[in-house]
């Protein structure tokens, strides 16, 4: 009977210490942020060649090199194409006048044409500065710690491109997300860190989970340069909502000297470009609220060689490769179903995105009339301040890339909000330009000459000249003396 309690005892204990091993391992894996204890590869720290990996991880580069790829989905893809295009943004050239995105404004392509894209770009320009630079290429971390703070506000051209060819930089790759000689996941953007700690988030030890979001996050996001130094800078001190965002660049951005990006030439309009919030979006999203990383979705695991699995380095539309992307959580029997749905989502999504970029358009038209027709300078000012706020909640949905996917109702509620702003101003304009007798209906015909005189011309540069013309002046910014 001793010896059967003894048996007993001994093989309980066994069993405890099995299940305490297995949740000790377990929870570990959910959250090491430390680097893991393993083989260094042999390369250098600063290593930043793409090439130097290949031959350490062929089955990776060859995926990575998958990227060359240009294919379009229904409303996105990596084909070079530009958006001005009819079936795209053909408004563009008038929302983006007296900036550089009314000259040139493309489709993105797979990060392997990163440098090849902003080298290219009619945007860069003589006064562009090294910002322009930091999520384009490789060379990026080592020129931060050797130039510091100068690098930020370098000249692109003579000094930062020169800069990194000499450096033998690649575009985006294996370096700006792992470490060269562990493997370890990294942040090689500094920003990146500096927003998330600005929200009180602690950044010392993220689990590998987070990393799998973080890598993407320090580039796929809002950002603008700023005023003291052209550093970029993100604006999450407030959150990751377009109004929280919209906060920040109303409160501390302007605290801090950065009021706008340019002013618009068609209302005199102080404005904000939004960039590409794919970070923020998907965090206010159904996926992003479960935990699911940015890998999960974007770089599932795939089978090469017929027999190894390894994580795609293919960073593509989910689209294209459901049956590992998607099927991994939702299975493999209803993918059409899903695909159905995800399309419906982007086309209500993009019908909504359509009409509140006419509406922001005709808003700018009408505050130009208030000025050529003299309305009262604080009336101007309270209808630029509508439009300022229908472009940002319109082009914050609109620069970001998943076509509303990333947070549906997210995406709708932005677009909601900019058609009211866009209609306060048209609203506020009607009233002070009816006092002035203006015919608004003539006014609304003007409007859809020079939205036509726009889209049907051919020339890509040329699109935005049409934007203004004897009716509705160019509204030049004041030079400063």
């Amino acid at each position: 009977m001793n010896r059967f309690r003894i048996g007993a005892y001994l093989l309980l204990l066994a069993f405890v210490l099995i299940i305490t091993g297995c949740s000790s391992e377990n929870t570990s894996e959910k959250t090491a942020g430390a680097k893991e204890t393993q083989e260094t590869t042999g390369l250098s720290e600063d290593e930043i060649s793409n090439e130097a990996f290949k031959d350490l991880y062929p089955l990776q580069y060859n995926s990575y090199m998958k990227n060359e790829k240009m294919e379009d989905t229904k409303y996105n893809g990596s084909v070079k194409r530009s958006k001005y295009d009819p079936d795209k943004e053909p408004l563009l050239p008038v929302l983006f006048n007296g900036y550089g995105f009314a000259t040139e404004y493309n489709e993105d392509r797979g990060h392997i044409y990163a440098l090849d894209d902003v080298r290219d770009i009619k945007r860069i320009t003589d006064k562009s500065v090294g910002s322009c630079y930091t999520c384009k290429s490789t060379a990026v971390p080592s020129m931060i710690k050797e130039m510091g703070d100068d690098y930020w506000g370098a000249n692109f051209n003579e000094v930062i491109w020169p800069k990194g060819v000499e450096m033998g930089h690649s575009p985006i790759g294996c370096s700006d997300c792992h470490d060269p000689q562990t493997m370890d996941l990294r942040i090689t953007r500094p920003s990146f860190y500096k927003a998330l700690e600005a929200q009180g988030i602690d950044t010392s030890n993220p689990t590998k989970n987070d990393m799998r979001s973080y890598v993407c996050g320090q580039c796929h996001v809002e950002y603008h340069f700023a005023a003291n130094n052209s550093e970029v800078t993100f604006p999450w001190n407030e959150g990751f909502k377009p109004e929280q965002m919209y906060k920040y660049y109303d409160t501390i951005a302007k605290e801090n000297g950065f009021e706008k990006d340019w002013v618009s030439t068609i209302s005199g309009t102080p404005m904000i470009k939004a960039q590409h919030p794919e970070y923020e979006t998907h965090a206010g999203g159904t996926h992003g609220k479960a935990n699911v990383s940015c890998a999960d979705c974007h770089m599932p695991y795939e089978r090469v060689d017929g027999k190894r699995k390894i994580t795609s380095h293919w960073w593509t539309s989910p689209l294209k490769t459901m049956q590992t992307s998607c099927g991994q959580c939702h299975g493999d029997r209803d993918l059409d179903k899903l695909k159905d749905r995800v399309l419906e989502i982007q086309d209500a999504n993009v019908s909504a995105l359509h009409e509140a970029q006419d509406i922001s358009t005709s808003a700018h038209y009408y505050v130009n009339k208030m000025i050529t027709s003299g309305v009262s300078e604080d009336k101007i000012k309270q209808a630029q301040e509508f439009v300022r706020k229908g472009q940002w909640f319109w082009d914050i949905i609109a620069a970001e890339n998943s076509s509303g996917f990333h947070n549906p109702q997210g995406s709708m509620d932005s677009l909601r909000e900019s058609v009211v702003q866009s209609n306060n101003a048209i609203r506020l304009a009607t009233e002070e330009l009816v006092k002035k007798g203006v015919s608004i209906d003539e006014l609304n015909a003007e409007i859809e000459k020079v939205k036509e005189a726009v889209k049907a011309e051919t020339v890509n540069e040329k699109k935005k000249d049409h934007a203004t013309n004897s009716y509705f002046p160019a509204q030049l910014p004041a030079v400063k003396k």
